[in-house]
């Protein structure tokens, strides 16, 4: 239970220098030159060797539908559930899940258990409640009611808008939900989040911006995604973030869509902080295992593609690869950022007394080469050096 890595680079996400960090169980002990640990016959410790090697925090993905989505092409287009390697691969740690279009045949009482099914095998999962539609699916009966009295629950959603597949809510449903939930993020020290899943159409952020301009519900109760799906959305949430609000891009993708307008997320965050969007106001998410279907002109079903894990990080990395973003500002859309906004207590950064969710990349390349979610090991190259003693 007790681990030593020596020598990484340590973005925290802020470079810090060269260090060693020690892990004790579940959490960051030390950061710092040389660390060492007093040897006893009954204690383990294991060195782990991060020489040419950059650390940082685990990766948190807010948007996953871990029991799968879809169905906008009838049954034989459900999406499976994930599996933990699925995340794990790609160096995520901290997963919060959700439904999506399908709040019937999936529901809140099978997403609890299979969150906690991923916690028991070793990383952190929290997860919203409600689908795309309203009044929205609880496990109680009542928003605010599965906030306060269930763990994992830390907000709602996502909830869809200007969307052919919502269900074309008013403004004062979508107030009422902002509201409710505030209140319960309150009473309870949650977040207490709306994530609000945003379709093509033209009205794109109108119901949001007419909450935050006419009522007392502060932009940070309201996490719009899926805002790099087309340009017009895209620049709308530009101004919106240059006004206080939080956007989020997903990530999983095709080229395709780039062709047809969707923004790639690393060039996304390219231009937002070209144009002056404070970097702490942005995140990424994956939608990983959601539907990512295809519609002719006339919003018919015409295919399907799965969201996956891994292009969380490959996003960020083609941001710094490609686009020349510094890795410490893009590495806070997927560690700090989120974790700030969900008020994720003890994620997204390392500082003593943080979880132990790290993950360990390749100098040259980007590479993930170990994952440790809650100071366990969950992904391991075998080409590090990893031993019982000191080197």
């Amino acid at each position: 239970m007790i681990k030593i890595i020596k020598g990484a680079k340590v973005y925290a996400p802020e470079y810090l220098g060269k260090k060693d960090v020690l892990i004790l169980g579940d959490k960051i002990g030390a950061i710092g030159k040389d660390l060492s640990f007093p040897k006893y016959d009954f204690l383990d410790v294991e060195i782990i060797n991060g020489e040419n090697k950059i650390l940082t925090p685990g990766f948190i993905d807010s948007h996953v539908h871990i029991l799968g989505g879809g169905g906008e092409g009838s049954f034989r287009t459900r999406t499976p559930e994930i599996k933990l390697t699925d995340i794990t691969t790609a160096g995520v740690t901290t997963v919060i899940g959700c439904l999506g279009t399908d709040g019937i045949t999936r529901n809140m009482i099978s997403l609890l258990a299979k969150a906690r099914s991923l916690d028991e095998e070793g990383i952190t999962t929290y997860i919203y409640t409600g689908s795309y539609h309203v009044p929205v699916t609880t496990i109680t009966g009542d928003v605010m009611k599965d906030i306060i009295i269930v763990d994992k629950i830390i907000g709602v959603g996502e909830i869809a808008l200007s969307d052919h597949r919502s269900s074309q809510p008013t403004v004062d449903e979508i107030k009422r939900l902002a509201a409710d939930a505030r209140v319960a993020g309150m009473l309870s020290g949650k977040a207490g989040i709306l994530n609000i899943h945003l379709g093509d159409s033209k009205r794109m952020l109108d119901i949001i911006l007419e909450i935050v301009e006419n009522t007392e519900i502060p932009f940070y109760q309201i996490l719009p995604t899926h805002t790099n799906r087309n340009p017009y959305l895209f620049r709308e949430s530009i101004r919106y973030a240059k006004e206080g609000g939080y956007i989020d891009f997903t990530t999983s993708s095709d080229p395709i869509f780039w062709e047809n307008g969707e923004v790639k997320p690393s060039k996304a965050l390219k231009v937002c902080l070209e144009e002056g969007v404070p970097n702490q106001r942005i995140t990424f998410s994956s939608d990983g295992q959601g539907s990512l279907p295809v519609f002719n002109e006339k919003k018919e079903f015409i295919g399907l593609r799965v969201g996956k894990s891994k292009t969380l990080f490959n996003e960020v990395k083609d941001a710094v690869l490609i686009d020349g973003i510094p890795l410490e500002i893009a590495l806070k859309v997927i560690t700090s950022n989120p974790a700030t906004i969900l008020k994720l207590n003890n994620k997204g950064r390392i500082e003593k007394g943080f979880d132990a969710d790290l993950v360990l990349l390749d100098e040259n390349d980007l590479a993930i080469d170990t994952v440790i979610a809650k100071g366990q090991i969950m992904v391991f190259n075998k080409k590090i050096n990893v031993s019982g003693t000191f080197d």
